[in-house]
């Protein structure tokens, strides 16, 4: 059992991989993997919660997924919806405030509605910040932040001079939280896969091979665990080293 008191992350980001696998493991279509990752972020909720983490961000639908085949991403648009009407008050009861980060703009209205809201009726809570990445890549958030920016510049509202890692940070979706401690990606893959790129220059990374659907919170507690036997040195040298 992990002490939470001890060495705890802040920030654990995951990158939820391996549900079309699963599926495919087990003769099914890719849906049935999607549906048992919904079952497994549930999970990490309440292990996030338990285990006082204070922000929890998930990598759930990608920028370049959008190349998928229709019906796949369909049916992921449609499971996403009801995820969502199921949780909205269960969120609220557990003091989880809930927002999504990404291209909202390519996301279906009705899916927007709902993100809205959930975003509304959770967003004074203080427990636990739970974040979704939604039709999000790392590249197209600093290009976008870089944008906002220059036409700050172009309109003489900011000296191109005074631009800074803080300043930049500021015009990033994730403004008002923390850089992840810990990023977790699971199915094996040892990729970064655009996410979070500006975000995770000092992050500690886990790759485990568990597929995303089978992830629970002995994993969780695992991760935690070799994470607070890591010596993070943010670019510095080691307590005690002469080199």
């Amino acid at each position: 059992m992990i002490d939470p008191a001890v060495s705890q992350p802040r920030h654990v980001a995951i990158i939820m991989d391996g549900n079309g696998r699963w599926a495919k493991a087990r003769g099914l279509p890719r849906i049935f993997g999607h549906r048992q990752g919904v079952e497994a972020v549930r999970r990490t909720v309440r292990a996030c919660v338990d285990l006082d983490i204070t922000h929890l961000t998930l990598f759930g639908f990608s920028s370049e997924n959008w190349r998928r085949p229709e019906r796949e991403v369909r049916d992921l648009m449609h499971l996403l919806r009801h995820y969502l009407r199921s949780e909205i008050a269960s969120f609220h009861a557990e003091g989880v405030r809930f927002r999504v980060i990404g291209q909202r703009y390519r996301l279906p209205q009705s899916l927007v509605t709902l993100v809205d809201q959930a975003e509304n009726v959770t967003k004074d809570n203080q427990r636990i910040n739970l974040t979704i990445a939604l039709s999000y890549g790392g590249r197209d958030e600093i290009v976008s932040a870089t944008r906002d920016l220059m036409d700050k510049a172009k309109a003489g509202l900011l000296d191109s001079t005074a631009v800074d890692e803080t300043m930049f940070s500021q015009h990033l979706f994730t403004v008002d939280m923390p850089d992840p401690d810990l990023i977790i990606r699971t199915s094996g893959e040892k990729r970064i896969s655009n996410f979070l790129l500006w975000q995770c220059a000092y992050s500690e990374m886990i790759f485990i091979d568990t597929l995303w659907p089978e992830f629970t919170r002995v994993h969780l507690e695992d991760a935690l665990r070799e994470f607070r036997g890591r010596e993070r040195r943010f670019g510095a040298t080691s307590v005690g080293s002469t080199v």
